[in-house]
């Protein structure tokens, strides 16, 4: 038996990470204050997450101007959506696995 770890995806794992794809799942697009207010982040700390985040393909950052403020949006790709879906499929199957006999980790009498 493969144990349901390995179905974790690396990049969205990270408590952070996990917490920007995670608000982003639940909304077409969101503006970069938003996102970071309601993570409880720092500028600085968003930019460098949402940088890997792109990376991977799983977010998309749009970029323009309100006026004479520039403004950043950010939402999930479909790929980052298929992600976390995978990810959560995953973090359940961790918390509803369990071991065989054979492997000597059977249920304790509690």
């Amino acid at each position: 038996m493969t144990h349901p770890r390995k179905a974790l995806d690396n990049v969205i794992h990270a408590p952070v990470r996990f917490s920007i794809v995670a608000a982003l799942a639940s909304v077409d697009e969101a503006d970069f204050k938003t996102l970071r207010d309601t993570i409880e982040i720092t500028d600085s700390a968003l930019s460098k997450q949402i940088a890997l985040l792109e990376q991977a393909g799983y977010v998309k950052v749009r970029k323009a101007f309100v006026g004479k403020r520039a403004r950043t949006w950010l939402s999930l790709t479909n790929k980052g959506r298929v992600a976390f879906t995978r990810h959560l499929y995953a973090l359940r199957d961790i918390a509803a696995w369990e071991p065989e006999q054979e492997n000597g980790l059977g249920h304790s009498a509690t």
